[in-house]
């Protein structure tokens, strides 16, 4: 091999592309310029290094850019008169939209969220003595985020009753939250009944405020930071949360992340486990709260301001099947072994019968960010 080099100086730089073993290169006179050996060789040795390359084995997909820009979620008017229709449509598909022209003035949602920014800077006592913790409500933090005694410790959220009680008359006013929280409770009612009427349901279902339980939850932010959940998830039927400003959202759905950019001044409408259940399966769900994608530099603060309708403790959760007709019966009872209809059209159950409160308490405590907690009930 030496010697061969040494004939062939012009080729002492070329790689032995062929192993130990392979003849000499060609003679002067019958070889092409060496640069294009040297090209030709390395493609092929790429090829056969490519081909020998386990079958499953890929080059990583290009990470999609984090500024592409989140489609809008469905938009519904209770104007349009085949709006039942495009809720349950967009219940079933993906679990979320968005409403518009709806009652609520923007004045009301700013003052609002004025108002709940102020909660955040109460001291630590204050948070803890004014809103004492009586789960859900209360006020709650993260006891892994450091504390701090100005009130701008991270991790932090609130959870109020449509009345949004606290333990103290003085020094703080919030007028403004009680009447917004008020109005989204009336509006995910309202959300409610129509869904239930498009779904078979009895078509009152919405109109007993008796049957459900609203809750306010407030959580701060920063923008630039990296947003995660402040405080437990809650079971809910519907949730409700006002676009006071141009804002991204990060949805958890049982097949992953969903980011969507709703409208300034809309609302955007969520469908949790309970409607799910409810539904016996046919309507899609998020998993929680919505959260804000903050990751955009920027350090100004943010609140979340998300109404939950949800049910009282001692309720029981059970698939409302659809009324059959001809045949008496609900069909929403909560008793297990009610009929309705014939036993051929009778709908089968997709969920077993199980306590709300114990539900609600396990969600809470529990991580699910990777398995559903419906599971455990499925038939």
């Amino acid at each position: 091999m030496s010697m061969a080099f040494s004939t062939h100086k012009q080729h002492q730089h070329l790689p032995n592309l062929y192993g130990a073993t392979a003849a000499p290169p060609p003679t002067p006179s019958a070889q092409p310029n060496h640069h294009t050996v040297t090209s030709s060789a390395a493609a092929d040795a790429l090829s056969n290094l490519l081909h020998r390359l386990p079958p499953t084995l890929s080059l990583p997909k290009r990470r999609s850019s984090t500024s592409a820009t989140s489609p809008p979620p469905p938009t519904l008017s209770f104007s349009d008169p085949n709006f039942n229709h495009l809720l349950l449509s967009s219940g079933s598909e993906l679990g979320f939209l968005q409403l518009t022209n709806h009652d609520i003035p923007s004045q009301l949602a700013n003052s609002a969220e004025t108002e709940s920014l102020s909660l955040f800077e109460l001291t630590r006592d204050q948070k803890e003595s004014w809103f004492p913790k009586n789960w859900p409500l209360g006020f709650d933090a993260d006891d892994d985020d450091e504390e701090e005694e100005d009130g701008d410790g991270k991790g932090e959220s609130f959870c109020l009753d449509t009345e949004c009680s606290s333990e103290t008359t003085t020094d703080l006013s919030l007028t403004s939250l009680r009447e917004f929280t008020r109005a989204l409770e009336k509006l995910g009612l309202k959300i409610i009944d129509k869904l239930a009427d498009a779904m078979g349901f009895d078509n009152s279902i919405g109109e007993d405020p008796t049957r459900f339980r609203s809750l306010m939850w407030i959580s701060e932010g920063l923008h630039g930071d990296h947003d995660k959940p402040s405080g437990g998830f809650y079971p809910y039927v519907v949730g409700l949360q006002y676009q006071i400003r141009c804002q991204k959202y990060s949805l958890l759905k049982d097949s992953g992340s969903v980011s969507v950019s709703p409208q300034v001044d809309s609302i955007m409408v969520i469908l949790g486990d309970i409607a799910q259940v409810w539904s016996n399966g046919k309507l899609s769900k998020v998993r929680g709260r919505p959260m804000a994608c903050l990751g955009d530099g920027n350090k100004s603060r943010f609140v979340s301001m998300s109404l939950l309708v949800t049910l009282p403790c001692n309720s029981r959760v059970t698939p409302l099947l659809p009324k059959v007709v001809g045949e008496e019966g609900t069909g929403h009872e909560d008793d297990e072994s009610q009929v309705c209809g014939s036993k051929e059209e009778q709908e089968k159950r997709f969920f077993n019968s199980f306590s709300f409160e114990d539900y609600a308490w396990r969600v809470y405590n529990e991580c699910y960010l990777f398995n559903d907690p419906l599971d455990r009930y499925r038939i």
